[in-house]
C-alpha cells in the first residue's frame, strides 16, 4: 500500500494528536485525528480509513471496547497504543482484534515502521466476500453460527472449539477454496492471542483437524498446500440464520 493510506489517529491527548498528525503527514499518509470513540465513529462513517491508531485509554468506552465492537464490523487494521508493557495486557490488545500496539512513550519512527508493517501485511490478505456478511456458514453438513459462536456437526451435536479453533475456522470458512499463508490466518482470525502465543498455526490446524476431518491424518477439508499454507476446501454456503 502506497503512503497515501488515510490514518485515523484516536488520542485524547491533544498534544500527541498534533504530533501524530504532523509527522504522519510529512511522511506522506492523510490524517484525520478523533479525541474519543464518538469522535473516531463519525470519521469512519464519512470517510474510508485505511489503518486506526488508537490509545487503550480513552474517556468514555476504552481503546480495547473500541476495537472488540470495531471487529464485529470491519476489518480495517488496528495499532493500538497503551502505557501498559506486561505481555498480558498487549495479549488482550491483539486478542480483541489490535494488528499491532506500541508502547507509550514512542518513537514516532517506531510507530511508522509498525503502521507501515501492518499495512503491507493487511494490502497481502484476500479480498472480502459476502460470506462475510452471513452469521450462519454452511460447509459439508456442518453450521458454523458465529453470532452464537457454534459449531453443529452433521449429526446435530454441537462441537466444542476453543476460541483460537472457533477464529481460524471461521477465517478459513470465509474464504474457500483460496490459499492462505500462515501469515494472512493470523491476520485474519480474530482469536490471534490464542494462535500466536499459545501454539503455532501448524499445532491450532491439527487440533481443529481432530474437530471437523472424519480422518485427521487425511484431511479433506483443511488441506496443506506445500510450501504456501492452508486451504479449505468444501463449497461454503451463507445463511442469515
Amino acid at each position: 500500500m502506497s503512503t497515501s493510506a488515510h490514518i485515523l489517529v484516536v488520542d485524547d491527548d491533544r498534544e500527541i494528536r498534533d504530533l501524530l498528525s504532523r509527522f504522519l503527514r510529512k511522511n506522506g499518509y492523510r490524517v484525520d485525528v478523533a479525541a474519543d470513540g464518538n469522535d473516531m465513529r463519525r470519521v469512519l462513517d464519512g470517510a474510508r480509513i485505511d489503518l486506526i491508531v488508537l490509545d487503550r485509554v480513552l474517556p468514555g468506552k476504552d481503546g480495547l471496547t473500541l476495537c472488540r465492537e470495531l471487529r464485529t464490523t470491519s476489518r480495517v487494521p488496528v495499532v493500538l497504543l497503551t502505557l501498559l508493557g506486561a505481555d498480558t495486557d498487549r495479549i488482550v490488545g491483539l486478542e480483541v482484534g489490535a494488528d499491532d500496539y506500541v508502547a507509550k512513550p514512542f518513537n514516532p519512527h517506531e510507530l511508522l515502521a509498525r503502521i507501515k508493517a501492518v499495512l503491507r501485511r493487511t494490502a497481502e490478505l484476500p479480498p472480502q466476500n459476502n460470506l462475510r456478511k452471513n452469521p450462519v456458514l454452511r460447509f459439508s453438513g456442518w453450521a458454523l453460527d458465529r453470532s452464537r459462536r457454534r459449531l453443529q456437526s452433521p449429526v446435530g451435536a454441537v462441537v466444542s472449539l476453543t476460541d483460537g479453533e472457533f477464529d481460524l475456522l471461521v477465517a478459513l470458512a470465509e474464504h474457500p477454496q483460496v490459499v492462505l499463508t500462515r501469515e494472512q490466518l493470523l491476520d485474519l482470525a480474530r482469536g490471534r492471542s490464542a494462535i500466536a502465543f499459545d501454539r503455532s498455526i501448524d499445532m491450532q490446524v491439527t487440533r481443529l483437524r481432530r474437530r471437523i476431518e472424519t480422518n485427521p491424518e487425511e484431511p479433506e477439508l483443511v488441506k496443506t498446500v506445500r510450501n504456501k499454507g492452508y486451504m479449505f476446501t468444501p463449497q461454503v454456503v451463507g445463511e442469515t440464520e
